[in-house]
């Protein structure tokens, strides 16, 4: 596996990639890798000639600095198991090479960035389009690979590539989940015993809220599975929400939306997570 790190040098890399006619799946990650991330690269590596995966800890998508000092970063860790999954290039910048000046450029993406993420974490998706169009820009890929559980993330980033006319397909991969039900998140690493026992009752929230919205109103179920949350007071929920699985804008009922999904984050400690279920057409017609 080639490890680059310099800007010129993926750059050129990559153009040589496009010269020789190579397909080139790209996975971004931010590192601490689980097995989410390696589906991503398994998927990748089966639908192209080249698979490269990015691990950069993005700074301007973070509002509260705490989280990203604690953020895990595993590189030596992270670029073996790429290697074991068949990754072929590794690119793994510093923070001064990525962001060689201060951005000036602001992304503004409506009513998309107005609700959820958007309305809790100020700046965050800014910050996610400004590096994903950089990493673009520098990877060329032909294809472009992400996580389902960063739902509202993949919006944003879809309507990047549409609005900027990006020559790539974006693919959304489903949730890879724990045993129990947790779905697989760097930031598990980081909760206590205590707290990882817990969190797979956000899982345990979204499917109670999956199943009462088959025969209640969006807001009955809701408050049903807020409830069933706030039972345990160690889980500080910030918010659960039944939305337009495109537009991600909430829903009064789950007949208005071909595709809805049920979103939520919450908070175990300093420690915060997402998680979210899509509900198929054919589960609530």
């Amino acid at each position: 596996m080639l490890q680059l790190s310099s800007l010129s040098d993926i750059r050129r890399h990559s153009e040589q990639l496009r010269k020789q006619s190579f397909k080139i799946g790209f996975v971004p990650t931010m590192g601490a890798l689980h097995q989410g991330h390696l589906s991503l690269i398994k998927a990748a590596k089966s639908q192209n000639d080249v698979v490269v995966c990015s691990i950069f800890v993005n700074p301007t998508q973070f509002n509260n600095a705490e989280d990203y000092r604690l953020y895990p970063r595993l590189p030596e860790s992270d670029a073996h198991m790429l290697e074991e999954a068949g990754c072929d290039v590794l690119f793994i910048p510093s923070a001064e090479e990525m962001y060689q000046q201060k951005p000036r450029l602001t992304f503004s993406f409506g009513e998309l960035e107005q609700v959820m993420e958007g309305a809790h974490r100020p700046g965050h998706f800014n910050g996610v389009a400004t590096v994903v169009s950089k990493l673009f820009h520098l990877v060329k890929p032909h294809q472009a690979y992400f996580g389902q559980k960063d739902l509202q993330q993949f919006a944003i980033i879809r309507q990047l590539v549409d609005d900027l006319s990006f020559d790539l397909q974006l693919v959304c991969f489903p949730i890879v989940r724990e045993e129990d039900g947790l779905a697989m998140s760097s930031r598990n690493r980081r909760l206590t015993a205590e707290q990882r026992a817990l969190a797979p009752r956000l899982y345990e929230a979204l499917q109670l809220l999956k199943d009462n919205l088959k025969n209640k109103s969006v807001a009955e179920a809701k408050k049903e599975a807020e409830e069933f949350l706030a039972a345990f007071p160690e889980i500080k929920l910030e918010y659960l929400e039944v939305v337009d699985a495109q537009t991600l804008q909430p829903i009064t009922g789950v007949k208005s939306a071909p595709q809805v999904a049920l979103c939520l984050a919450a908070f175990f400690g300093e420690v915060r997570l997402i998680d979210n279920v899509l509900l198929s057409e054919e589960q609530h017609s």
